[in-house]
């Protein structure tokens, strides 16, 4: 008696398309394509023959399919867009073609605001916030150096643990947070400090600066107040804890604001410092030190 053969199965594949692959677009979309069921797209300006990315566990590669244009893309189960924030509406251009019912948009960018970005584009429970904690740098559009341990935090939901197994099997520390406003705050006081580098021109060592110091611990204690007013969980120590976090970074790590300023691109001020002083006002919080920050950066 012939037995039937049963049919091999096969894990679904994950298609994700990544918009922006800058120096945290390219080190995701490096490591997303470690995971061998991810099907990996980047929708680029300029092409890429492939990544290449130093890590502190040696060295990786990817090869994704790139696109260059808009009309040359297919529907997407995960879209991430991982461009600078007020690069936001010409990603969103892509949409209308990655897009399909059951797609999922997730916005890698800094700030305390990823939802209202595309809410106007998108229901917002289709868009799901991501935290992305890394020191990294782009050495050139096919060169990244993660210089330590990355970490994405997204807020605890089906899309959320969905999102985390998109990197399995890979070093990313992918996880979910039960207060994701705490979560984002506690970031946007480090990227808030970062003004000081951009300011003076000087990488992460800045922080053993006495008077340094002292500008990053005045500008997070604003950020406190205002996050606190915002509902975030905000302990009183946290400008302390962002100082020694620069203090132990290797003091030659260009954060992005900085690395934007000396490569005379846009900064993202607005929504690492600007967003403090406008929702500072809309609870009557003095943000003076975070006001002067932006200030001086617009200025330049």
């Amino acid at each position: 008696m012939n037995r039937v053969k049963q049919p091999l199965e096969f894990a679904p594949m994950n298609r994700i398309a990544l918009i922006g692959p800058g120096a945290i677009g390219g080190l995701v979309t490096t490591w997303l394509c470690q995971n061998r069921q991810n099907e990996v797209t980047v929708c680029a300006r300029t092409p890429l023959r492939q990544l290449q990315m130093q890590t502190p566990y040696g060295s990786i590669t990817a090869q994704p399919e790139v696109l260059l244009a808009p009309h040359e893309s297919k529907a997407m189960d995960w879209v991430l867009v991982a461009t600078k924030a007020y690069d936001s509406t010409a990603a969103a251009q892509w949409f209308p073609s990655l897009l399909a019912d059951h797609t999922r948009v997730a916005v890698l960018q800094n700030g305390v605001d990823h939802v209202e970005r595309f809410s106007a584009l998108l229901p917002a429970e289709r868009i799901l916030p991501v935290i992305v904690d890394c020191p990294t740098e782009r050495e050139s559009p096919e060169i990244i150096i993660q210089r330590g341990e990355v970490t994405v935090v997204v807020p605890r939901s089906e899309a959320g643990a969905d999102f985390c197994e998109l990197f399995a099997d890979t070093q990313i520390n992918a996880s979910q947070h039960e207060d994701f406003q705490t979560a984002a705050w506690s970031k946007l006081c480090i990227n808030a400090a970062g003004v000081v580098n951009a300011l003076t021109g000087k990488p992460a060592g800045i922080a053993n600066d006495p008077e340094a110091a002292k500008l990053m611990r005045l500008i997070v204690k604003e950020t406190v107040a205002v996050g606190r007013a915002e509902g975030a969980a905000l302990t009183d120590d946290m400008a302390d804890e962002v100082v020694n976090i620069y203090r132990s970074q290797p003091s030659d790590s260009v954060n992005s604001l900085l690395a934007d300023r000396l490569a005379g691109r846009p900064m993202e001020v607005d929504i690492r410092n600007g967003v403090i002083v406008r929702l500072g006002k809309k609870h009557g919080i003095p943000t003076p030190y975070n006001e002067m920050a932006v200030s001086l950066l617009k200025t330049m």
